[in-house]
């Protein structure tokens, strides 16, 4: 009988690829789900709450959470967080977990009595009000993502779950008569594990939070696709997509789910529809193509481009008469310029001739004359029409930088005019980028410093999906219980789609200062795709020194700039081999040095 059973074995053993002479190895993880195997490259990890800051009465043993370690649990009767329902009162506690955060929650469970699994009530937010709030009563919601929600934790064991953004989690005992014995509640935080290869520090540390910060911002949207929101908006929006291209070009290089996030608004927009049923989305799609071939040179992927653009550039010319943009589809250039339909033509008529300029520049890039010329021909026609910008910043950007208003008469007139009032998070990028155009990089800097590090003044650990600068002036912190009489900016401010509490705290759209610090104050900017030639230009304004570095696809390049006791500048850069360096004309008067490796 024995030496049947080892034939067999031996026999099952050759089948398998194990016998002598023979070994090969097996994946036998993924044994029998060929075509059902889908690879993600994210990664998990378990953070522990840095705080409690709230918890009822018969909550006990609170400071156990706090201790980072495992969640494994033993049949002994361990250290643990008791939750005791039995006066009949339900038992509490809220989280902090230090920072905003993609993912879930883990609760373990210890062992106790009854082996009946125990509902809890989890509550998860982006601030402290919001974790407090309710679902029925307040703006709170579980769009797009579950926040507020109900479980049963099992006995003398571990649960997961969520996939949400958040910084603070409610735990509440919804079983009456009876002790909940938490060995640890962690958060389950789930991102792309990928280094920061650009950087920025200067002088100001008020600046330096806000680069790192747009740089997280985008980090945790870099999901499935490139998100714009982790709680809300965890969608694919081929507008709110340019900022966050721009962050990823400047803090990340090379990074697949750009492409894979690009091709996906192009695979579910079949011609003549619009991205995300918007015609401006369109556009930046176009404009967003061209950005990236810039900073990356992937030319073999921009001419798998080329249908689809030709398509849609004709698709656009059909809807110019004479010199004026009427496209079809949603007109919509932000949410707050949605209501104003002569300011939405006027930034339509602006970004339609700057997507065309892109398709003739990609035209150019790709050795097709037809579509750089039909592009061309058609940008010059629109250049015939300059609409008013009302006195509004979004168009006074838009028309700047298309080349249809003096870039120094917007930023003086309009953009700057009231600094950070008027400012919003999405187009505040535009704005800056109009106010770099017009050489007013110093006030560029304040307004980033007031209109972003409002943010950071009321404990934002990423940037969100808008801000009423007035409001931010008036507001308590996200991360404490609002005073009586204070204002709640969470709960009462936000309109349209971001009313209260269904606003997002973590929107990649808003990271608009990361690149342009980088890109303006850094002085660092490709001239040819693929990074192929940099041009160095740096602006410090009041700043004694700024230093970073920059992903190229040739490699990191490296640049410090101090200020002299003379007021000039010493500009010292280490660059890869392969890429040619430019300067501008100021520059080039001042010390600089270049070192190749």
């Amino acid at each position: 009988m024995k030496k049947f059973r080892f034939s067999v074995l031996l026999l099952a053993a050759g089948f398998a690829g194990f016998a002598v002479g023979n070994a090969q190895p097996k994946n036998i993880l993924r044994e029998g789900l060929s075509g059902r195997w889908t690879d993600d490259d994210r990664t998990v990890k378990y953070v522990t709450p840095s705080r409690i800051l709230w918890h009822t009465p018969n909550v006990s043993g609170t400071e156990r959470l706090l201790k980072p370690g495992s969640s494994q649990v033993t049949a002994d009767r361990m250290e643990c967080c008791l939750l005791d329902s039995r006066n009949g009162e339900t038992a509490s506690l809220l989280l902090d977990f230090g920072k905003e955060l993609h993912g879930g929650i883990r609760i373990a469970s210890a062992i106790r009595d009854s082996k009946k699994p125990l509902r809890v009530r989890i509550r998860l937010g982006e601030s402290v009000s919001e974790a407090m709030s309710d679902t029925q009563t307040s703006t709170a919601t579980n769009d797009h993502a579950m926040r507020d929600f109900t479980l049963e934790v099992p006995w003398l064991g571990v649960v997961e779950t969520g996939n949400s953004g958040f910084r603070f989690a409610r735990i509440d005992l919804s079983e009456p008569d009876c002790v909940l014995p938490l060995a640890a509640v962690t958060a389950a935080f789930k991102f792309r594990d990928i280094p920061y290869l650009g950087s920025f520090v200067c002088n100001d540390p008020r600046l330096n939070r806000i680069w790192e910060t747009g740089a997280y911002t985008v980090h945790l949207n870099m999901q499935d696709y490139v998100w714009d929101g982790i709680k809300r908006d965890r969608l694919v929006w081929l507008g709110d997509l340019h900022p966050e291209l721009m962050t990823v070009n400047t803090v990340f290089g090379d990074a697949p789910v750009l492409r894979a996030t690009l091709d996906f608004g192009r695979d579910h927009t079949p011609l003549p529809g619009w991205m995300n049923g918007m015609c401006s989305y369109s556009l930046w799609w176009i404009i967003s193509h061209r950005d990236l071939y810039l900073y990356r040179g992937d030319l073999s992927y921009l001419a798998e481009q080329r249908d689809y653009l030709h398509a849609l550039t004709d698709q656009i010319l059909a809807d110019i008469r004479g010199n004026r943009e009427m496209l079809s589809g949603q007109r919509f250039l932000d949410w707050p310029t949605s209501e104003n339909p002569e300011i939405i033509h006027t930034g339509l008529q602006a970004l339609t001739r700057m997507a065309l300029d892109a398709g003739s520049q990609i035209g150019a890039w790709l050795g097709d004359r037809a579509l750089s010329a039909k592009c061309e021909k058609a940008s010059g026609k629109l250049a015939g029409h300059v609409p008013n910008h009302g006195g509004v910043k979004q168009a006074a950007a838009l028309l700047a930088l298309s080349g249809l208003e003096n870039a120094q008469a917007m930023s003086r007139e309009v953009i700057a005019a009231d600094g950070a009032r008027r400012f919003s998070t999405f187009y505040g990028y535009y704005m800056l980028e109009a106010m770099a155009a017009a050489g007013d990089y110093e006030r560029a800097m304040e307004i980033i410093s007031d209109y972003w590090g409002a943010m950071l003044d009321l404990s934002a650990t990423s940037f969100w999906e808008d801000l009423n600068y007035e409001d931010a002036l008036k507001a308590s912190r996200i991360d404490k219980f609002v005073p009586e009489g204070g204002f709640d900016l969470h709960a009462r401010s936000g309109a349209y789609c971001y009313e209260g509490f269904r606003g997002s705290f973590c929107h990649g759209w808003a990271a608009g200062p990361t690149p342009w610090l980088s890109k303006h104050i850094l002085g660092i900017a490709p001239v040819e795709p693929g990074c192929r030639t940099v041009r160095i230009s740096p602006h410090l304004g009041k700043l004694d020194w700024a230093k970073g570095t920059f992903p190229t696809p040739f490699g990191i390049i490296e640049a410090e700039h101090r200020k002299g006791e003379d007021g000039k500048i010493r500009s010292r850069i280490s660059v890869p081999k392969g890429i040619r360096i430019v300067w501008d004309e100021e520059v080039r008067k001042q010390d600089r040095s270049v070192s190749y490796r």
